[in-house]
């Protein structure tokens, strides 16, 4: 059996987040998830990149309600501030898609002294679904 984009079921008055979701494999998760119609949040950490896939997201799938809000992972100041926000302006949230991630950077720390890659790719978004949780 091959899937498709089309086996998506029906996403009409479920709320999603899509972290990442301005370039790889989250633009096109945001951009099916809409079409199928969800509300999705894409939280990114590039506020033009994530402008820039808004635009081509709401080319493809014209009558979806897409946001924008700001999160970096490799702070863990922002992911509270983000699922905080995220509480005041939603009642529920049905998808979380942890998605947003860095690959071999070079050698750095987080904002919280982390090495990079394990601080945004799993503790950036442990952090941040403990938050949600209460909503999941």
């Amino acid at each position: 059996m091959t899937w498709s984009f089309a086996d998506i079921p029906d996403q009409r008055g479920r709320t999603a987040i899509v972290t990442g979701a301005n370039s790889g494999i989250g633009e096109p998760t945001a951009r099916e998830l809409a079409r199928a119609g969800s509300k999705v949040i894409l939280a990114c950490r590039n506020p033009e990149k994530a402008e820039a896939a808004l635009g081509r997201i709401r080319h493809a799938a014209p009558d979806a309600e897409l946001s924008f809000m700001r999160l970096d992972l490799s702070d863990l100041d922002t992911v509270h501030e983000f699922a905080d926000r995220f509480q005041q302006e939603h009642e529920r949230l049905d998808l979380l898609i942890n998605n947003a991630g860095v690959m071999i950077p070079p050698y750095s720390k987080t904002e919280d002294g982390f090495e990079l890659q394990i601080g945004t790719n799993h503790l950036g978004h442990f952090a941040l679904t403990g938050r949600l949780m209460g909503l999941l």
